[in-house]
Order: C-alpha cells, then sequence, then structure tokens
C-alpha cells in the first residue's frame, strides 16, 4: 500500500508542482503589472472571497465529506446505485451553489463592506480609501462566479481521485493560472484598470477548468444528468457530515479572512503583502502538504469501510513521516531564503525593494507555521475517512477562536506581520488538538520511532540551516546582482541546502527512498 500511495503522491506532487510553478509566474506578472499598492489589494481582496467559499462548498468541506461516502458506495453498492448518487448529489449542489453565486453578485457591496470593514467605513465616511470599496464591490461581481464554475470542478475532481486518477484534478488548476497571465497580458493593458482584466481572467480560469473535466467524466461513466434529491439517503449521510466539516476545514481559511478584515484598517499594502507571502507558503504546502492528504484520504476511507484498525494507522503514520521528512526543512528553508525568494520572483516593475522588504517578514511569519498547516492537511483526514466531522470542527472553534485573540494581541504592535504570526500560531493549536484527539480516541499514536525520525529532521534541518546563513549574501550583494544572477544564486541555494539535509539524513540512518515501503 505505502509504495501504491508513493506513487499517487509523486502523480500529484507533480502536476501540482506545475501548477505551483505557473502560480508563481502568474504572481510575478501581477507584481509586475500592479507591484503592491491599491490596485493589488482590490484584486486580491475580490479574488479572496470566492476562493474562501471554494473550500466551503469545493475541495475543502464537499470533498471532505463526499469522498467517504462515494467509496463506501464504490465498496458496496451496484454501479445504478453510484450513478444514482452522482445524479443526486450534481444536482443538489448545483441548485445550492447557483443560489449563492447569484446572492455574492446581487450582494457583492454587503460581502465587501462585510470582509472590508476598514474601505467601507473609508467610503462612508468620503475618505480617499472609500474608492477601494466602490472597486472591490464592482469586481466582485465578475470574479465571484468563479465559485460555480470551480464547485462542480471540484465535484469532478473528488469523483477521478475516489477512481485513482489523481492527475486529473491535480492539472486542472494550471489552467486558472493560465487564463489570469493571459489576461494580465492581453486584456489589462488595454483597460483604463487593470486589475479588472485580472478579474476576468479569474471567470474565464474558473469556466475553463469546469470544461476540462468533462471529458475524463465521460471516460469513467461518470457523467450524469443532475437530480434535485435532498432527501436520498447519500446527499443527506454527505450533508450531515459536510454542515460541520464546513467549519472544521476552514478554520484557516477564515483565519485569512479575519487577517484580511483587520488588514483593511491598516497601511496600504498591507493585504498584498500577505498575499505574497501566502503564495510562497501554498507552493510547498501544495506540493506535499495537500498531495500526500489527496491520497490518503481515499485510502484511509477504504481502511474504515474495510475495518482494517492496523492498516488504518499504518496509512496515518506514513503520512505522518512523508510531511516530516518534506515540511521540516521547507519550514526552514522558506523562513531564512524568505527575502531573496521575494527579490528573485517578484522584484521588477512596480514591485520595489521597499515591497520586498515588507513582505519577508510577513512570509517568515506565516513559514514559521508550515509544518503545522501541512500536519493539519494529513491528521485531518484521520476524521473525515471516518465520517467524523464533528470532532474536527471542536477543533477547529477552539483554534479560530485563539487566532482572534492572536490577532487581537499582535496585530496593532506589529501590524500584518503580527496577523500572520497570530496565524500560525492557530496552525500550531488545531494540528496539537487534531492529533491529541486521533491519540485519545486510539486511532493513531506517534510511535518512539516516529520520535526518533521527528528529532532525525529537526538536527538536519539545523544543519541546512547553517549552511544557508553562512553562504547567503549581504542585501546589498542581492540588490546589485542581475536577475539572473540572482535566480542562479537562489537555486545554488536551495540544492546545497537540500543536498545538506538529505545527506544529515543518511548520516543519522535515515533512509528517504524508503518511503515507498512504510520509512
Amino acid at each position: 500500500m505505502s509504495r501504491k500511495l508513493l506513487k499517487s503522491g509523486m502523480i500529484v506532487s507533480a502536476m501540482t508542482l506545475i501548477s505551483r510553478v505557473l502560480g508563481l509566474v502568474r504572481d510575478v506578472v501581477i507584481a509586475n503589472l500592479m507591484g503592491a499598492g491599491t490596485s493589488a489589494d482590490v484584486f486580491f481582496f475580490a479574488n479572496k472571497i470566492p476562493n474562501f467559499l471554494r473550500r466551503l462548498f469545493a475541495e475543502g468541506a464537499f470533498a471532505q465529506a463526499f469522498v467517504p461516502v462515494l467509496t463506501e458506495y464504490q465498496q458496496k453498492q451496484t454501479s445504478d446505485e453510484i450513478r444514482d448518487l452522482l445524479s443526486k448529489v450534481a444536482g443538489t449542489l448545483g441548485v445550492i451553489i447557483t443560489l449563492v453565486t447569484a446572492v455574492g453578485v446581487i450582494g457583492s457591496p454587503v460581502l465587501t463592506a462585510l470582509f472590508g470593514g476598514g474601505w467601507f467605513l473609508a467610503w462612508v465616511n468620503d475618505e480617499p480609501d472609500g474608492a477601494k470599496f466602490e472597486l472591490a464591490s464592482l469586481m466582485l461581481k465578475i470574479t465571484f462566479p468563479y465559485l460555480w464554475f470551480i464547485t462542480f470542478t471540484a465535484l469532478a475532481g473528488s469523483i477521478l481521485n475516489s477512481r485513482g486518477r489523481f492527475a486529473v484534478s491535480a492539472f486542472t488548476p494550471v489552467f486558472l493560472n493560465i487564463a489570469i497571465i493571459s489576461a494580465a497580458i492581453f486584456i489589462s493593458p488595454n483597460m483604463e484598470q487593470a486589475e479588472i482584466g485580472l478579474a476576468i481572467g479569474v471567470f474565464l480560469g474558473g469556466l475553463i477548468q469546469f470544461l476540462f473535466q468533462i471529458p475524463f467524466l465521460i471516460k469513467e461513466k461518470a457523467l450524469v444528468k443532475p437530480v434535485w434529491g435532498w432527501k436520498h439517503p447519500g446527499v443527506t449521510k454527505i450533508r450531515t457530515l459536510m454542515l460541520p466539516a464546513i467549519f472544521g476545514v476552514s478554520v484557516s481559511q477564515i483565519n485569512l479572512l479575519l487577517d484580511t478584515f483587520i488588514a483593511s484598517f491598516l497601511m496600504t499594502g498591507s493585504i498584498s503583502y500577505l498575499y505574497y507571502s501566502d503564495r510562497l507558503l501554498e507552493f510547498p504546502l501544495g506540493l506535499f502538504g495537500i498531495a500526500i492528504a489527496t491520497v490518503i484520504l481515499p485510502a484511509l476511507s477504504k481502511k474504515h469501510v474495510n475495518a482494517e484498525e492496523k492498516e488504518f494507522e499504518s496509512t496515518m503514520d506514513w503520512g505522518v513521516k512523508a510531511i516530516l521528512l518534506l515540511g521540516m526543512p521547507a519550514m526552514c528553508g522558506l523562513i531564512v531564503l524568505a527575502k531573496p525568494m521575494l527579490m528573485v520572483l517578484f522584484m521588477r516593475g512596480e514591485f520595489t525593494l521597499h515591497h520586498v522588504e515588507m513582505a519577508s517578514y510577513s512570509l517568515m511569519a506565516y513559514g514559521c507555521g508550515l509544518l503545522s498547516f501541512m500536519l493539519i492537511k494529513v491528521l485531518a483526514p484521520g476524521y473525515y475517512s471516518r465520517q467524523d466531522t464533528k470532532t474536527p470542527v471542536r477543533y477547529g472553534i477552539i483554534a479560530m477562536v485563539s487566532n482572534m485573540v492572536f490577532n487581537l494581541i499582535l496585530a496593532f504592535p506589529f501590524g500584518y506581520v503580527g496577523l500572520a504570526l497570530a496565524t500560525s500560531m492557530s496552525a500550531f493549536l488545531n494540528a496539537g488538538l487534531l492529533y491529541r484527539g486521533l491519540h485519545k480516541a486510539g486511532v493513531y499514536r506517534v510511535s518512539k520511532q516516529t520520535g526518533l525520525f521527528f528529532v532525525k529532521a529537526l538536527l538536519s534541518s539545523c544543519v541546512m540551516v547553517g549552511l544557508l546563513l553562512y553562504f547567503l549574501p549581504s542585501q546589498e550583494v542581492w540588490v546589485a546582482q542581475a536577475f539572473h544572477e540572482r535566480a542562479v544564486a537562489l537555486l545554488m541555494l536551495i540544492v546545497a541546502g537540500g543536498g545538506s539535509y538529505l545527506l544529515s539524513m543518511v548520516i543519522c540512518g535515515v533512509r528517504p527512498w524508503k518511503l515507498k515501503t512504510g520509512l
């Protein structure tokens, strides 16, 4: 099983890598076009709200509830009953998401006032920042339909993932990045407000992602006619699991929206600094954490249905060790190389050295929580695969309330950096609570071997950090270099750091290439 999981994880990681690289290219283009000023703040705001709801109705809570139920049907029911389930799920979800999308488009000013309180108050008081409120309300009308497209894209992806077709859904986000990049190059330059062109790119990206999935559903004989089925047993089970999961799985997204709300009261650029930092954080999180979580959820669901308790725990342990192996050096590298990465990726056009300096602080603060974010992605499926959504919700509420408290304590003395640090602290708390719950329930307990593995990964990461700090050039050297020189220097540091980490792990007795046999 470990070999099969590793193969699936590598496929998802490879597809995700392509998507993340294009995502970075997209962000480079946006940074060059708008920098980190008013236009960038408004675009990121208008893009963030439908993306937050995407986590609720699409690959977040919905997938966590849908995949275990679909897996159970595929193990125990006939093909006609499976198709009937898919038909009723598609129809029920379709009606709900259509209503939500319509409300979002019509009520965009209300949503903007709700999540951008600082801009709304500026608009009410006729202050300069009031223009942000008006522009954000307009752009939200363009970006909000993305939610409709991506919800059905996620439904298709969940079906394909449950049948072992991980590559398709992992590759699909590539089209969103291509659409936004194309909009930045061909649409935005021809408009008075470049950010509106980018919003059109978001809309087109959602449409293309939706259409891309259809041929693969046809091939799997899973393209069905949507039919309303609110009281269908499978739909009832999914919505029963989904309602609490909406909160539990989306805690980090709610925290990010709280950050956005508070940042609307802070200096111009705060939302943009948090966005660019979050984008770099999402690269290793998606490449490793989400990829591993994607492949173990169907596997854990099958183990639970077949009552294979030891295999269930073994699969959980495989996921945790994989996260420790990859997440520890990623976290340390992100913190140490924050400024060089921002320089290489974004410092051109409207994105200045000052923007690099400011964004690097929030990136380091976010980076402190990377390992926690990744562990959440692996520990949460331990609940959802057993169709337990209430426990993660309870922990999610604790983490979110804690994040609010951390925000109030840290935001105003440290600004947007305090917001990023508060998010990392709440993620650490959430991961700890998730593990404690699994431990108390006897579902998963960290063995002495895993504890020793953590120590070895920590020591090896310290060696890597020492080497990076020793060879890291000064800021003056980075600024004086041409782009290609900075890129080569950064690549050499990453390779040297990764090489030192792997060598240290081998010296400590770890054989990373044996991951396929369960470490």
